[in-house]
């Protein structure tokens, strides 16, 4: 994506609004039907014992995803295909519609930090939330008191 700075005038520049219209997000977001398929936006948080991957899809059935670890990557990618059909035979019509989308994320693991075996994924309302734990041997370990004799 490309910053453009814009002058805060009344009265739109007409290079800016063909701008917009043949290099913007006009053609890189396509509207269907009210959707905007696009990637979805992810959140990625570290506390004490796991690392945290959070993805916005809304709309879409835990079905629609498929989470796997290869090699210290983390892919996650879905598919979704809507279809919408209308008959009148009166009229003699048939309208058809089928938008399809799609998107891979994929997130290099680090090996010795996270352990493969345990990681969990749920979807619910709309987010996508994966769990890495972490390995025993890299969590933080409280302070000890050590006895002076």
């Amino acid at each position: 994506m490309t910053l453009v700075r814009r002058f805060n005038n009344q009265v739109p520049d007409i290079a800016n609004i063909f701008d917009d219209f043949f290099g913007g997000d006009f053609f890189g977001a396509p509207v269907r039907q009210g959707r905007k398929t696009s990637t979805p936006a992810v959140n990625v948080m570290e506390n004490e014992d796991e690392y945290v991957i959070e993805v916005a899809a809304p709309g879409m059935k835990k079905d629609d995803f498929k989470v796997e670890v290869n090699n210290g990557v983390l892919s996650i990618s879905a598919e979704m295909e809507e279809k919408d059909e209308q008959k009148d035979e009166e009229k003699g019509y048939t309208r058809r519609e089928f938008c399809y989308s799609s998107f891979n994320r994929s997130f290099a693991i680090p090996k010795n930090e996270v352990d493969e075996g345990k990681i969990d994924a749920s979807y619910k309302d709309g987010l996508l939330k994966i769990k890495l734990q972490k390995r025993e041997e890299i969590k933080p370990k409280p302070a000890r008191m050590i006895e002076i004799k």
